[in-house]
């Protein structure tokens, strides 16, 4: 049974960092690109950054790009999101999700197995 469990959502002030980690359990975590996305309140889940099952390829959405960074360490079946100067429009719950083998990989239906999500919140 797949399990995904995201950690290091917290509080931090606008320009600060966080680094959020996702370990997942009951797949073959080196076989799938493996992605970050965002829900803040009131509004869609959408897609903050992808990387591939190696870590050779990555994409991030615009609102992210040169401020988070996407990792992974297959032997740990560890998934990072390193978040740098940090934005009010960045709070939300971050959830990390196993793309499902095909098709795209900005859209949630790309993903079959969902972390319960962190929460992150940047005060202004």
């Amino acid at each position: 049974q797949v399990e995904l469990v995201e950690t290091g959502g917290g509080l931090v002030q606008t320009g600060g960092s966080l680094r959020l980690s996702c370990r997942a359990s009951g797949v073959v975590f080196g076989s799938f690109y493996m992605a970050w996305f965002r829900q803040a309140p009131g509004k869609e889940r959408e897609f903050a950054a992808t990387i591939s099952h190696d870590g050779g390829f990555t994409y991030y959405a615009d609102s992210v790009k040169g401020r988070f960074t996407i990792s992974r360490d297959n032997t740990r079946n560890m998934v990072y999101l390193q978040m740098t100067k940090l934005k009010p429009e960045d709070t939300a719950v971050y959830l990390c999700a196993t793309h499902r083998g095909y098709g795209g990989w900005s859209s949630s239906s790309d993903y079959d197995y969902w972390g319960p999500g962190t929460q992150v919140t940047v005060s202004s």
